[in-house]
């Protein structure tokens, strides 16, 4: 990539820093990010199609979230021919965590592939779920699934069935298809049902932060479908459950 290039992003990028950095989080580091982008910026090619002031622009948001295009928690996606800013589920993870009004010990998604036990159940009164996982499974992904739990012992989660992702990607997908979507499947289910998840979750989000994580989104709802019923994805199996925070069988409070 022309170096010449490379460095009026980056000169666009820290003139956007500095006439907004009221904007930007607590303890943010101004030349690490700078230096981490320009990094970043080499390594993907497509980027040079766009105006230098418009990639930093999309740069700019990773900033105000206080993510890392070169540590992927964030990316500048091309697809589609429009040049727009994307979160990744490692992003997504931490933003929450960090952002959440209700302290947070963990948050995570997994996928459920065929062959995998996964079951929900009431007991007690208080949601159950139990997921035991064929070791080193690639079969079809039959859903996702995502937890968050927070550090007063509650717990909520999120199911989401692979033909539910399907229909949202395709009916409200910013590119519904893109390689990212052919590519990173796996990550992309997690994406949404964490997404969906979040959803649940009072977070602790400025106005100019809040407009950013909406960018970053892969959708674009006008209204988005309500949840379909929860239904397991696997009929109930006979067997030792795997704890899904790797000590016992999660409850939802």
């Amino acid at each position: 990539m022309n170096n010449d290039y490379v460095v009026k992003i980056q000169e666009a990028l820290e003139n956007l820093l500095d006439a907004k950095h009221d904007a930007l989080p607590s303890g943010f580091r101004k030349t690490r990010f700078s230096e981490n982008c320009r990094a970043y910026v080499k390594d993907n090619m497509n980027l040079q199609k766009y105006d230098a002031e418009e990639v930093a622009l999309v740069l700019f948001k990773g900033a105000v979230l206080g993510l890392d295009f070169l540590a992927k928690e964030c990316h500048a996606i091309t697809e589609g021919g429009v040049l727009r800013f994307q979160t990744d589920y490692k992003g997504e993870m931490a933003l929450v965590k960090k952002h959440s009004v209700r302290p947070i010990l963990d948050i995570y998604a997994k996928n459920v592939r065929e062959g995998d036990v996964f079951r929900e159940e009431i007991c007690e009164g208080k949601p159950l779920i139990h997921f035991n996982p064929l070791a080193f499974n690639n079969s079809k992904i039959i859903g996702s699934f995502a937890v968050a739990l927070f550090s007063d012992g509650g717990m909520v989660y999120e199911t989401m069935p692979a033909e539910e992702i399907e229909g949202i990607r395709l009916h409200y997908g910013k590119t519904p298809n893109s390689d990212t979507w052919e590519k990173s499947q796996g990550e992309m289910y997690k994406r949404t049902v964490l997404r969906r998840l979040c959803k649940t979750i009072e977070i602790d989000f400025d106005a100019e932060q809040s407009l950013a994580y909406e960018a970053g989104s892969s959708f674009d709802f006008k209204s988005e479908p309500q949840p379909k019923k929860r239904s397991p994805f696997n009929p109930p199996e006979v067997g030792e459950s795997e704890v899904l925070s790797n000590e016992g069988t999660v409850e939802a409070q």
